[in-house]
């Protein structure tokens, strides 16, 4: 006996608890293969290949960790006495672990280990339980098999909600498991072959049970559900790809010529500039033009007619749009891409206060 101590008393001493024995009747048995007998209530349908199972039986003949629960011949024909022919002249039958006793069969060996107890077999509730526990703990069902499985359940729980209750679960996990029963055997190879997911599968049972569909209409439902799934991927990859997309601002109003925004940058920074000089690639305005005569004699500027923020003279009678005021994200662009970072922090410097003076005022 281990020493007591301080902390025992609180957190309890686990080294005096007795060892007991909570077995109903169960014996370890090595049992003959031939004299035992998987049951015929088993949902699960898919073992493995060939293959998969010699190299499990091979596996069980060096060792076999986990024994297979069984009962007795005549306790379990008490609850399925019409199975009498089925099983034949055995001695046991599993509970569970069919697939081990497969592999021992594939892979010639004589025993395999059981642990026989007939209080497995007190009813069929409690059977059936014991069947499907270990592949639903241990998640050996495919999605199809697992439909079976509860849909045996609910036939001995006697409702979908007893069967939810029992295994602390909400009805529409029982109820969405069993709508994959309402498959047809084309639509449900699909699911075992995971070309459907389960989402769509369950969507299809409903829509076959609701309005009895057979083999050919489930197909063509899936075949035009796959179509929308795929415009829907590639629409929600084309949104992806835009959202990524670096954002070019729109370009300025009346296509400037080369050069002519660098110019329309100096005059609205204030920079010195030759209002009479032309834009590169642009013929020169000559001395005598009216434009040029206004700019030197200091004709008053108005907006849009002149102001050498707004305009550059680009010739006789022609105007270029030079800043977008009347689009504040085109100029907040413009602005971005023209100034040079310290001249920009000065403006937002003066705008947020000019605002804060406006908020003051309308307060």
């Amino acid at each position: 006996m281990a020493k007591h101590d301080e902390f025992d008393d609180f957190f309890g001493n686990d080294d005096d608890a007795p060892v007991v024995d909570t077995r109903a009747d169960g014996r370890l048995l090595r049992v003959p293969l031939s004299r035992l007998a998987p049951n015929l209530v088993n949902p699960r349908t898919d073992f493995g290949t060939d293959e998969e199972l010699i190299d499990l039986g091979k596996s069980l003949r060096r060792r076999q960790i986990q024994a297979c629960p069984a009962v007795s011949r005549s306790a379990y024909l008490k609850l399925w006495p019409d199975h009498t022919e089925q099983i034949g002249d055995v001695d046991y039958v599993l509970v569970a672990g069919e697939r081990r006793y497969r592999g021992a069969t594939a892979a010639g060996n004589p025993t395999l280990n059981c642990v026989v107890d007939d209080g497995l077999a007190k009813d069929r509730m409690g059977f059936m339980e014991a069947v499907v526990s270990e592949n639903f703990d241990r998640q050996n069902f495919n999605a199809i098999e697992e439909a079976y499985a509860v849909q045996s359940l609910v036939a001995e729980f006697g409702s979908n909600r007893a069967v939810a209750q029992h295994f602390e679960r909400v009805d529409g996990w029982v109820t969405q498991r069993i709508l994959l029963t309402h498959l047809a055997t084309e639509a449900q190879d699909l699911v075992r072959k995971k070309a459907m997911p389960l989402d769509a599968a369950r969507s299809l049972g409903k829509l076959a049970r609701d309005n009895q569909w057979g083999g050919a209409a489930q197909l063509a439902w899936w075949q035009g559900e796959q179509k929308q799934r795929a415009a829907a991927s590639a629409e929600r990859s084309a949104a992806k790809k835009a959202a990524k997309a670096p954002t070019v601002p729109k370009p300025l109003t009346g296509g400037p010529a080369a050069g002519a925004d660098q110019q329309g940058a100096d005059l609205f920074y204030g920079r010195k500039t030759d209002p009479a000089a032309p834009a590169p690639g642009e013929p020169a305005v000559t001395e005598d033009e009216p434009t040029a005569n206004a700019a030197r004699e200091g004709a008053p500027s108005v907006p849009g007619q002149g102001n050498p923020a707004d305009v550059l003279a680009g010739g006789v009678g022609q105007q270029r749009k030079l800043f977008p005021y009347d689009d504040g994200v085109d100029a907040a662009h413009y602005l971005i891409l023209k100034m040079q970072p310290d001249e920009f922090n000065k403006m937002l410097n003066l705008l947020n206060r000019h605002r804060e003076s406006k908020t003051v005022s309308a307060s």
